[in-house]
């Protein structure tokens, strides 16, 4: 058994920053257990899997250590894959995944591709709560923190774009916490907000560029500026850093558009013993 593989970088116009992806295209669902040994073969935070299915696509996504229910660099780098290298010719491409229908589109008038996700509004975390999560971030974090609120990451409000590069995760403690990590941000330099993300329970300590994060990250700072902006430029600052556009749009806010660019880095084949 042979699968396809690519493998590209994500949230960026060159190969060697950006997020890393693998994309698997296959015409049916092999054994979970064989999508998880690849996505752990291949080492990256996330391997993308995509079969067809009546309109779209099924997509799926696996860390090196599970399944995950939204991942937004690998959505990206699936619909690239669909157009540039499987002659997808459709102006917009409907993957159906665990976070429901996600699509992916062609901007007229530029280049990159948008994916339109699903907005998670963060809860503050106030009273004793707060208190508690303010001093155990502060400890695990090496930093100050503003405040916190949660969503599917807990998400800690630094002071400024410096205490996010400054930030020394403590990964041990961090993955004592419920939900799937902790992603910090605070107001950016020459961007609308700056952002790092930490999923040491999945086996991916720092994440290069998450674009599921913008989904609770744009709603977050939307808040913050009282609904008076809904269109934001942000940054992630790790080690390879990304840019990710981000549009709060829907009639209730429902949903984010996230705009990036995807370059290219290798092809290759899967060989499975039968």
């Amino acid at each position: 058994m042979q699968i396809k593989l690519y493998q590209v970088d994500s949230f960026s116009d060159r190969p060697f920053t950006g997020n890393p992806a693998a994309v698997c295209p296959l015409s049916s669902w092999p054994e979970d257990h064989v999508l998880q040994a690849i996505a752990e073969e291949n080492n990256l935070s996330e391997t993308a899997f995509f079969v067809p299915e009546g309109t779209g696509f099924r997509l799926r996504w696996f860390t090196p250590e599970a399944e995950v229910d939204l991942c937004g660099h690998a959505t990206l780098a699936a619909a690239h894959v669909l157009y540039k290298h499987l002659g997808y010719d459709q102006p917009r491409i409907h993957f159906f995944t665990r976070s429901g229908e996600l699509i992916v589109r062609k901007p007229a008038a530029e280049s990159g591709l948008i994916m339109d996700f699903p907005a998670s509004f963060p809860v503050a975390i106030d009273g004793e709560a707060g208190e508690s999560l303010l001093g155990f971030f502060a400890a695990a974090l090496g930093v100050s923190p503003v405040a916190v609120a949660s969503a599917y990451d807990y998400i800690v409000e630094l002071k400024d774009a410096a205490d996010v590069r400054a930030v020394t995760p403590d990964f041990a403690q961090l993955s004592l916490l419920d939900g799937r990590g902790v992603v910090v941000t605070a107001p950016g330099d020459d961007c609308d907000f700056v952002s790092r993300c930490f999923f040491p329970k999945l086996r991916v300590n720092e994440d290069p560029v998450t674009g599921s994060a913008h989904c609770e990250l744009a709603p977050y700072w939307f808040e913050h500026g009282q609904r008076q902006r809904s269109e934001f430029a942000a940054q992630q600052l790790s080690r390879r850093g990304g840019l990710v556009r981000c549009r709060i749009t829907g009639d209730q806010h429902e949903r984010v558009e996230l705009h990036g660019e995807v370059a290219d880095y290798m092809e290759g084949m899967i060989t499975l013993a039968d």
